[in-house]
């Protein structure tokens, strides 16, 4: 599966925007104009007809099973769609709006990247309902959802919470069910917004009550330029496929893998005795165990989306900063972003649940900490787990970390987990004053 690498972004890649290969958009004034941010959830409110208030959210909902009979049959009844239809700009007016600073600031001065996940998370869904908007329906039939974050790269470029950001967008490719969105992130310098992340996401749609897929509209490339957009969203399909039947949990490792996890353990073997029960840590180096922190969320209404589930991009924050803190603890200085893995929404959570994320190091190397962070949700009525997301963060120390050491199977499992993310980083991230983001 292609990782979401939060590293350098190339001159050459990702969206296109108005002016370089998209075509500009409709006449529709609406489309034409740049929202705020906190317009975007305002608007998704309206497209699906969402309660602001959590007593209403029922009869919302009821209300929501009428559009069922606006849903397509299949996608050839469904109107074809360009690449500049859901093409969007919204602004996030830091500099000129001081009042909303502090949602974004971390004690460092610079922006918090859990806030940035929140947003594009959101932008994402809307981008995906300018793609699939329904002329004759007040209310959009279908229920959009996240499915997975596929990647986010950042530029060499700091992020000030003291200058304006904007975020533009639009859906890439389309199967029958399912979109691939490509967003990106440009901030103000001087006089001239500069372009600073590129994220792809995949949406997937389903239907009025949000129980089954439903079929969204084809998309029709127009130039060169959107018709490589299409061929990669098709290539990222593929890559996820093959990446997923390799796993761990379905394959065993490769003979080098378990020629590392043996070297390992010989490694920690105490030269005193003849046992393979005496394990002794080699100099600077840490058991996998004792670098866990855990936290619990209780999920309230105010963190709930437009379909009266947990937010995503509530869940993406919490997973991400307790991964900071985790690598934070480990390293003994304070941690940078390099990459994110590739998010995969296995299960909503209800509003009302018990959010249990469990963070822990997997794999280091030099001054890079690789984090897992395993999300598990409980409702107050039944004890059972069940896991919603797992998530791979790599960070970066400003002084080097020690090695961390498996003690059983199921952590040299997480040791390979970890170490084959890390080598699918392109190149490593030196550490630079002006790439530096915090939680």
């Amino acid at each position: 599966m292609r990782r979401a690498a939060l590293r350098f972004c190339s001159l050459n890649k990702g969206l296109l925007i108005p002016g370089r290969g998209l075509t500009q958009g409709s006449q529709n004034p609406e489309k034409q104009r740049v929202f705020h941010m906190h317009e975007v959830r305002d608007k998704l409110r309206e497209i699906v007809g969402a309660s602001t208030n959590w007593s209403d959210h029922v009869k919302a909902m009821e209300e929501r099973k009428l559009l069922q009979s606006f849903l397509a049959e299949s996608q050839k009844e469904l109107p074809p769609r360009r690449m500049r239809d859901s093409y969007i700009e919204v602004l996030l007016p830091l500099g000129s709006q001081p009042e909303l600073r502090e949602k974004y600031l971390t004690v460092q001065n610079t922006i918090r990247f859990g806030r940035i996940l929140e947003d594009l998370d959101s932008l994402g869904v809307l981008i995906c309902y300018m793609h699939t908007r329904v002329q004759e329906a007040k209310m959009s039939p279908l229920s959009i959802v996240t499915a997975l974050v596929d990647k986010i790269d950042m530029c060499k470029t700091s992020l000030s919470p003291e200058q304006d950001i904007k975020f533009s967008g639009h859906v890439s490719w389309v199967g029958k069910t399912s979109m691939e969105v490509k967003m990106q992130m440009f901030q103000l310098h001087g006089n001239e917004f500069c372009r600073v992340l590129d994220a792809t996401f995949v949406m997937v749609a389903r239907d009025s009550e949000n129980k089954g897929p439903a079929f969204i509209n084809p998309l029709i490339p127009e130039s060169p330029e959107e018709e490589e957009l299409f061929r990669q969203g098709e290539l990222n399909k593929g890559r996820r496929v093959a990446f997923s039947a390799k796993s761990l949990l379905k394959m065993a490792p490769s003979a080098e893998e378990r020629t590392t996890i043996h070297e390992m353990f010989l490694n920690t073997l105490d030269p005193k005795t003849v046992s393979f029960r005496s394990r002794v840590l080699p100099p600077n180096a840490v058991w996998m165990e004792n670098s866990k922190l855990k936290s619990l969320e209780v999920c309230h209404p105010q963190e709930r989306n437009i379909f009266n589930r947990i937010f995503g991009g509530f869940l993406m924050r919490k997973a991400y900063e307790l991964g900071w803190a985790t690598a934070c603890n480990f390293g003994g200085s304070r941690p940078f972003i390099v990459a994110v893995d590739d998010i995969m929404f296995q299960k909503p959570v209800d509003v009302g649940s018990l959010l249990f994320l469990s963070s822990q190091v997997c794999f280091t190397q030099d001054n890079y900490i690789q984090v897992r962070v395993h999300s598990e949700v409980a409702s107050l009525e039944s004890k059972e787990h069940m896991t919603t997301n797992v998530f791979h963060f790599t960070f970066m120390s400003e002084e080097k970390v020690p090695l961390v050491f498996p003690r059983t199977y199921g952590e040299s499992m997480l040791y390979l987990d970890g170490k084959r993310h890390f080598n699918s980083m392109s190149t490593p991230v030196n550490l630079r004053k002006d790439y530096l983001v915090e939680p």
